[in-house]
């Protein structure tokens, strides 16, 4: 058991999941269970209320209620889309400093691994003992160093879902639908929507990822080959789909889209949707077209949550508070795959600036740029994530 002195904090950031909620839990559980004396305090809101001293003691919550809470979606701590930088970081060593804080648990994306590097920093430069661990967290599933990422399963079967009853109603009512999917810029969760095929020409017809050129004669073209060739057709879209050598074709589409705090137009609305639903139209005039935005629904969508993603999820918060109550230094859990049959992972402590800030993207060797397509090899990586899907009927 150990028997440092000192508390600790931690704190949910960025978009909400539906296992996020098992991170925090594996942190406090193991925390509690590990230490003598001490208490694990949440941030309300991620670093923007901790800058506030806006603390919860974690320490005191029943078992029965963190389980419960863990098998919620989205974050219940709140969250931030703060973005902070050395002297908003400085402000939160104070903070920690004030609550005798010695470890800093921080549930996130790249960016949220970024602001955790910064705070390490700043408590190392005033000789202050602060062990900073980041847990990884996002359903683009685009963090490096990872094979994937505790959110990306849940969402990743969602969408399967989705494109499994939209194709259905696609059948009864044959037309084009097109669906556009979160990914700004990595295509990893609309590549997810393969795993829908689960019988002869069912959707999705064609996918189309940012990690690829698109072309909007071609991608009508494509849409008109399906037409002719079963009578309808399924899209699947990301987000941040671009034009060669320009920026996402949604951001260009909405002029007056809202800027997050990171400088990126928000690609949420249906702008996008609208202008490929005018294009098909435009070429195929006596077509029934459609368009949808999944939007948030992926995020945190109750009762399509993975076994495998919450699993891990939990696994992740766990081994981050074993680190540092184990005298680790800093570092992000990172989630390795060590095989596809049988499906098992490794976790191993990396450093805080391998994760931080950048993205990594749907591999190439995924993408089928000659049909705008996905392989059938990323299955293999996706199939275990999502877990089992609904069985469909079919006649004739």
């Amino acid at each position: 058991m150990a028997k440092s002195k000192g508390n600790a904090v931690v704190g949910q950031s960025g978009g909400p999941t539906c296992v996020i909620n098992q991170s925090l839990v594996g942190v406090v559980e193991e925390f509690v269970a590990r230490r003598t004396g001490g208490r694990i305090l949440g941030m309300r809101h991620g670093v923007a209320g901790l800058v506030k001293g806006n603390l919860i003691d974690l320490t005191r919550v029943s078992r029965k209620t963190l389980d419960l809470v863990a098998a919620t979606p989205s974050s219940a701590l709140g969250s931030s889309r703060d973005k902070p930088n050395r002297d908003y970081c400085q402000q939160i060593f104070e903070v920690c400093r004030k609550n005798d804080i010695r470890w800093y648990f921080y549930i996130g994306g790249n960016d949220s691994a970024d602001s955790a590097r910064i705070v390490s920093e700043v408590a190392r430069d005033a000789s202050y003992d602060l062990r900073v661990f980041h847990i990884p967290k996002t359903i683009d599933n685009d963090l490096r160093e990872n094979d994937h990422t505790p959110g990306f399963g849940s969402a990743a079967r969602w969408v399967a879902c989705a494109f499994m009853g939209d194709d259905l109603d696609n059948r009864s009512l044959p037309g084009v639908k097109i669906n556009v999917v979160m990914g700004r810029n990595a295509g990893f969760l609309t590549a997810a929507s393969i795993l829908a095929r689960t019988s002869k020409d069912a959707g999705p017809h064609l996918v189309y990822v940012p990690e690829a050129d698109f072309d909007e004669a071609r991608f009508v073209a494509d849409v008109q080959k399906s037409l002719a060739r079963i009578g309808r057709c399924q899209v699947a879209v990301s987000e941040g789909i671009h034009r060669k050598g320009e920026q996402p074709l949604a951001a260009m589409l909405d002029a007056n889209a809202p800027v997050d705090s990171h400088g990126n137009k928000l690609l949420t609305g249906g702008a996008l949707g609208a202008h490929l639903v005018n294009l098909v139209k435009a070429a195929a005039p006596k077509a029934r077209v459609r368009a949808d935005t999944f939007g948030y629904l992926q995020r945190c969508f109750p009762g399509v949550v993975s076994e495998t993603d919450a699993r891990e999820a939990r696994q992740v918060g766990r081994l981050a508070a074993r680190a540092a109550l184990a005298g680790k230094p800093s570092g992000s859990v990172a989630i390795r795959r060590v095989s596809d049959k049988p499906y098992r992972v490794a976790y191993e402590l990396v450093d805080l600036s391998k994760v931080a800030r950048d993205t990594r993207h749907l591999p190439p060797k995924f993408i089928n740029r000659a049909a705008n397509d996905i392989n059938d090899s990323f299955l293999a990586y996706v199939a275990p994530l999502a877990g089992k899907l609904p069985t469909v009927g079919l006649l004739g």
